[in-house]
């Protein structure tokens, strides 16, 4: 299984290769995201670490990064120590990419979580654009300014405020966008969770229920109660969305539009861990870990090209497709080979198959 790193380069090259020329994709915007892999062991080592786990587990683990274009098509794969924290692992990916192919005007999407102040600052250093969310912990001045002049109005739904932003110290500052987005169905189901939570946080201070995790409960001493400040600024919050941006001639729309295509990395994610068997993973050498994700790369580049080129998920082309046969059926010294006929949907996605390959 190690010798299958010597072609590591290889197949990613080749992934590129069919993102550029099959794909029509030219890299200006790339997409990136971080998930956790988990072992079936109680031992950890230096690369396999229990870390921050999004699915809550106990077990060893590995942190992997995934580069893609902006429909999920992977461009790079990356596995790092299970305790790396992901505001660490971008930037790394993102350069070795650009060295390996060339690459230039590149503008990286990611989510809030991922990125901190100084990474941001590392990717503006280093030629790099951005679209990331914005985390809002108090309520901006845009916003409170248009709640001024609106008193006792709804925001309408879709409304976009916008708000120019510098970052570093004064004299190397670096021009930036913010936008804020107010959407309504956003602005319902954080207000429904809201009234769950201060509803529990009431009975936790009322002895009813116990006293559990919930930021609307205020603790002074052994006194508890409800903090009304932070449920009256969640509730004025709620529906608000941010994303910033340091792109010269940003439009919202793009912006917006840009960062909403992280669903793509994300299924690709769960595609990777589900109908690739990407997990649980059973190795314990670094470099057998590191062929495992290179296959699991592989199959995702080959899934997402099926799917761009037939128009039908991964699952439902595995699930029609897994259940035709040909048999070769011995009859002495002759040979039969029995199969029965594809439905007319399978042959249409085998034609486009063929008829893709046929054109490069």
């Amino acid at each position: 299984l190690p010798k299958l790193l010597d072609h590591r380069s290889a197949i990613e090259s080749a992934a590129l290769r069919t993102a550029r020329d099959e794909l029509k994709e030219s890299f200006g915007l790339v997409l990136y995201d971080v998930t956790t892999l988990y072992f079936e062991t109680d031992t950890s080592d230096e690369f396999r670490i229990p870390g921050y786990s999004k699915e809550r587990r106990l077990e060893p683990q590995i942190t992997v990064g995934l580069l893609s274009d902006q429909t999920g098509f992977p461009l790079a794969v990356a596995a790092f120590e299970g305790n790396k924290s992901e505001k660490l692992t971008m930037i790394p990916m993102i350069e070795q990419l650009q060295r390996t192919y060339d690459l230039t005007q590149v503008t990286v999407v990611a989510d809030a979580g991922m990125l901190s102040d100084g990474n941001l600052r590392a990717l503006s250093g280093a030629g790099l654009r951005f679209i990331v969310g914005q985390k809002i912990p108090d309520i901006p001045y845009v916003v409170r300014h248009w709640m001024d002049t609106h008193p006792g109005e709804q925001p309408p739904d879709g409304l976009i405020l916008t708000q120019p932003w510098s970052r570093g110290p004064a004299g190397q500052q670096v021009k930036e966008t913010i936008y804020y987005q107010y959407r309504a169905d956003r602005a319902r189901r954080t207000l429904r969770g809201i009234g769950e939570q201060v509803g529990k946080a009431e009975r936790a201070v009322a002895g009813k229920a116990p006293v559990k995790r919930n930021r609307f409960i205020a603790l002074t001493g052994a006194q508890k109660s409800v903090n009304r400040e932070l449920e009256a600024k969640a509730r004025t919050l709620a529906g608000w969305k941010g994303y910033i941006t340091n792109l010269a001639t940003p439009t919202p729309e793009y912006v917006i539009g840009a960062y909403h295509q992280l669903w793509q990395v994300e299924k690709s994610f769960r595609m990777s861990k589900s109908d690739l068997k990407a997990r649980p993973v059973y190795h314990h050498l670094k470099d057998s870990i590191e062929a495992h994700l290179t296959i699991v790369f592989a199959a995702l580049a080959v899934a997402r090209w099926l799917e761009s080129t037939t128009g039908v998920s991964i699952k439902a082309l595995v699930k029609t497709l897994r259940r035709h046969r040909t048999i070769d059926i011995q009859a002495g010294d002759t040979i039969v080979t029995a199969e029965n006929a594809l439905p007319d949907d399978a042959q249409a996605w085998l034609d486009a198959i063929h008829q893709a390959r046929g054109r490069h």
